[in-house]
This record gives C-alpha cells, sequence and structure tokens, in this order.
C-alpha cells in the first residue's frame, strides 16, 4: 500500500512539473509575442487611434488604409514597399539557391568521405557562421567596387549566400547522416557514381530536411539587414526600406513591417520539426 502511494505521489509531482513546465513556455512565447502582436494591431489603427492614450487598447475600429498605403498607386513614392518587396523576394529566392547548390553537395562530402581534418572542417564551417557581418563590410565594400558590382542585386545576393552558407551545409550534413551507408553501396554496385548516388537517390530521401534548409536560409535572407544596406543605393530590401522610412506615419510603418513578418511565420509553420532540429545544427538525433 505504502509502494502504490508514493508511486501515485510520483506521478502527481511529474504531472505537475509538467504542467508548470507548459505554463512556464507559453509564457515565454507570449513575452516575446507581445511586440509583435503591438506592432500587428497598430497596423490596423488609425492615427487617432495610435496617439491617444486615453481609449483601451482593443477600443478601436480596424481599418485597411494602412495597407492600402503599401500599394504603389495609393502610398506615397517614398514608401516603395512593392519594389521593396519584390527585391527581396528576389534575393532570398536567388541566395538560397545558390546557399543550396554549394551547401549540399559540401554537406554530403563531411557526411559520407572520411578525413582527419573533418572535425576542424567543421569547427571552421561554425565558426564562420559566428562572425559577425559587420567584420566583413568594409572588405566586402571595397571588393564590390572593384569589381562593378556595387549596388546591384547580384552582390546583395552572393553575400547573403555566403552568410548562410554555414547553415546549409551543417543543416543538410545532419540529414545525410540519417541516411544509411548501405544505400549508397548498393549505388555504387548498380553503377551509379557519387554525383548520381547523391542527386538521384540520397537527396529525394532527405527532401524534407532540404525543403528545411531552403526555408530557413530564405528567412536569413530575407531579414539580413547590414549587407543590404551597406552594399546597396539605388535599391532597398524591405528591413533596410523599414529602417529609413521618412514619411507615411506609425500605421503605415506597421502595416509595412507586419506584412513583412507574414512569408516568415507561413515558412516556419510549414516545416517547424525541420527548422527545429536545423537550429540544433545536427546536435540532437
Amino acid at each position: 500500500m505504502q509502494s502504490y502511494d508514493f508511486a501515485q505521489g510520483r506521478f502527481r509531482a511529474a504531472l505537475l512539473l509538467a504542467r508548470l513546465r507548459d505554463v512556464l513556455a507559453v509564457a515565454v512565447v507570449a513575452l516575446f509575442m507581445f511586440p509583435l502582436l503591438w506592432w500587428a494591431l497598430t497596423s490596423f489603427k488609425i492615427p487617432a487611434d495610435i496617439f491617444n492614450k486615453d481609449h483601451e487598447v482593443w477600443a478601436f475600429t480596424p481599418t485597411l488604409g494602412n495597407y492600402a498605403m503599401l500599394l504603389p498607386a495609393v502610398g506615397p513614392d517614398q514608401m516603395n514597399a512593392a519594389s521593396a518587396f519584390r527585391d527581396s523576394l528576389l534575393i532570398a529566392c536567388g541566395a538560397t539557391l545558390i546557399s543550396l547548390m554549394t551547401g549540399i553537395p559540401a554537406a554530403f562530402g563531411l557526411s559520407r568521405y572520411a578525413s582527419r581534418h573533418k572535425a576542424k572542417m567543421l569547427a571552421s564551417i561554425l565558426l564562420f557562421r559566428f562572425l559577425p557581418p559587420i567584420a566583413l563590410i568594409v572588405p566586402v565594400v571595397q571588393l564590390a567596387h572593384q569589381t562593378g558590382l556595387f549596388d546591384t542585386r547580384l552582390v546583395v545576393m552572393l553575400m547573403h549566400a555566403l552568410l548562410n552558407l554555414p547553415v546549409a551545409v551543417l543543416m543538410m550534413k545532419s540529414f545525410f547522416d540519417d541516411v544509411p551507408t548501405e544505400i549508397d553501396d548498393a549505388a555504387k554496385l548498380d553503377g551509379a557514381g557519387g554525383i548520381g548516388t547523391l542527386w538521384k537517390i540520397v537527396l529525394p530521401m532527405v527532401k524534407g530536411g532540404v525543403a528545411a534548409t531552403a526555408i530557413l536560409c530564405f528567412i536569413f535572407s530575407w531579414a539580413e539587414f547590414l549587407m543590404a544596406l551597406f552594399l546597396t543605393v539605388s535599391f532597398r530590401t524591405l528591413p533596410v526600406q523599414l529602417s529609413i522610412l521618412a514619411m507615411g506615419g506609425w500605421g503605415p510603418l506597421a502595416a509595412m513591417a507586419t506584412a513583412t513578418l507574414i512569408p516568415c511565420f507561413v515558412f516556419i509553420l510549414l516545416v517547424q520539426k525541420g527548422l527545429v532540429r536545423g537550429l540544433m545544427l545536427g546536435m540532437q538525433k
């Protein structure tokens, strides 16, 4: 009887601990989501409701006028929301494609081919990811001027791809490690080479990992600010455009910021499991 009561006590304690952990997790998420919610609410308010301190937070009449200001035919030229969205989308897609095309073969090689320097190479890739982009600004800007690529979408695309390459390599390596090497051996017996084994056999088996890696690289490029700021003059990406917006008021500014976040939230919801694993850099199997 005493053992039964002891087991029941341990079960209740574990259940209580699990509930407290869930409550704490919800509280932390709510703490980080509150500024985004406040920003989204501001995007649906008119200026009188934004600056009126006498009204309650929820006591306002929603309006889509702030989002209408983002349209080229309605908003002022200083907003440049449509062109900034187009440039950000083009740069993010191009940078993601370059990161995948270069990172996938590198990750496959690190996963499949033994080398005594593999640990050093992985550490070097990880250290490059930790390198602050501000440390690269001066040489990158000089190189862009010397090559004639300054103020072009290509140079921003290449720099975003370079910054995302460690993420692509480390993420894809973790997914390739889960594919048994016996599959490679069977492909070699059938006459497939290393490249053919990668693209025709192994890669389709980790297509979920490819999607998660692509979306994470896309989000990093979509939200990147520093390189786009120093390497462009005639056009602006969305993060840069938000930082230099001089006209339009808080309502249109909040609407642009909210619209910028929507693609990130959609992509994160689509591949949230793969993103969690990718952010752990393959340490959690």
